[in-house]
């Protein structure tokens, strides 16, 4: 007989364990309390366009994505590699000079940094590279610390690390520990940054195509499990199986799981605000940062300028990211930014933009202070029927969230963790 595997949570790290689950010839009953499946990583259709749950790009290199995903499939746009960073009242381009060398001129230029620190950006791309930053012994600081050690000046932290690793980090602070850090810098360096066609919600649906169709019940939240492993839920149906993977948000995970090794460490919230824009400024599929602390953005894009699907034709998506520390209670968030804009771009432009949507997403990404993570790879077993799962057992990226669930899998086969 079939072993039945009750997987509790929708989200990457709970597809990618169920798909691993029935490709061993095991039955999966996977739970979600959403409509959908997706967790974070979720877009919705407004009006024509594609609006993700807030600002996310898949890294081609994480390895577990290239492992686990199509790409072909997913029709991905690519994003420049750099960005176009605004600082003194200008935008100035930042391409990396190995992928572009006809650009190394503007770059080198660019009063984002100066040279020795465009050249140790060099150096800090071997290092990452040359190491695994996750293995055991590894110091741990903050990016912070790191950038400062390699001798980087304050004025190409400030214009470049704050906001580019504040839009992946959602805190411009770079307390996030140093190996993250080095961790999502080789991702960069090492493959493109990109977006399916049609949303990154198409990156859990792919996954989920492989589940039988009765396999996935959506709109069920779960209440409890029990000594016993079995699970109950909102609605007060229960399920059995023999094991149970939780594979929710770190809070939920701590809620049902009841050990004290799932402990909910805390969030980071992002804001994300889109508006329909008659033509983009930019035709260039490219990342736009905010080089000075005068505003509430943090980085803005133009998603339809990078992949197919993001905006109807005759118009643009415009994408912008504000940190939770920047947006206060959220109040007037929408006029803030437009005026903001306004400078950026002329308020006779800016005036035609229609807002479509303000997202805030709490929780949006684990907290992951060096004390977090000096452990980068948790225990995914607590007990003999029981798992957890999630970028919080491992790093908070999509390649957390799938290796997470990978490992777990590959416990309830019988490999080693």
């Amino acid at each position: 007989m079939k072993k039945k595997i009750l997987v509790v949570g929708g989200g990457l790290a709970g597809l990618a364990c169920g798909r691993e689950l029935l490709k061993h010839d095991m039955e999966v009953c996977l739970l979600e309390a959403s409509d959908k499946v997706g967790g974070r990583v979720r877009t919705d259709m407004v009006d024509g366009f594609a609006l993700d749950r807030g600002f996310q790009v898949l890294l081609t290199a994480y390895p577990e994505a290239k492992a686990q995903f199509d790409y072909k499939a997913l029709n991905l746009g690519i994003f420049e590699p750099g960005a176009l960073v605004r600082v003194e009242k200008k935008f100035h381009l930042m391409l990396d000079p190995r992928r572009k060398p006809m650009h190394a001129l503007s770059a080198a230029m660019a009063p984002v940094g100066s040279m020795a620190d465009k050249m140790r950006v060099d150096t800090l791309r071997r290092e990452a590279i040359a190491h695994d930053p996750f293995e055991k012994g590894e110091p741990v600081t903050t990016s912070l610390e790191r950038l400062q050690a390699m001798g980087f000046e304050e004025k190409m932290i400030d214009r470049f690390f704050r906001p580019f690793f504040g839009g992946v980090f959602l805190r411009r602070d770079l307390a996030t520990a140093s190996n993250v850090f080095d961790f999502l810098f080789r991702m960069f360096a090492e493959g493109d940054t990109a977006l399916p066609a049609g949303g990154m919600g198409a990156i859990p649906h792919q996954i989920a195509a492989a589940f039988p169709e009765d396999a996935i019940r959506c709109n069920t939240p779960v209440a409890q499990i029990t000594p016993e492993g079995e699970v109950v839920s909102e609605a007060g149906d229960r399920f059995s199986g023999d094991a149970v993977v939780v594979a929710t948000d770190m809070a939920m995970a701590s809620r049902l799981c009841g050990d004290a090794s799932v402990k909910d460490r805390g969030g980071e919230t992002a804001w994300c605000v889109y508006f329909d824009v008659p033509s983009a400024p930019f035709t260039d599929a490219i990342l736009i940062l905010n080089g000075e602390e005068t505003s509430p953005i943090n980085n803005l894009c133009f998603p339809s300028r990078v992949a197919k699907g993001y905006a109807p034709k005759g118009h643009d998506l415009a994408s912008v990211q504000v940190l939770d520390s920047d947006a206060g209670e959220g109040e007037n968030l929408e006029v803030r930014v437009r005026e903001h804009l306004s400078t950026w771009f002329g308020a006779a432009k800016v005036d035609r933009w229609k807002h479509l949507r303000t997202y805030r997403i709490p929780n949006a990404l684990p907290r992951q202070l060096p004390e977090d993570l000096v452990e980068p790879r948790r225990p995914v077993r607590l007990a003999e029927k029981l798992y957890v799962c999630g970028d919080h057992r491992d790093n908070a990226s999509i390649n957390g969230a799938l290796e997470s669930g990978i490992r777990t899998a590959m416990q309830i086969i019988g490999g080693s963790e």
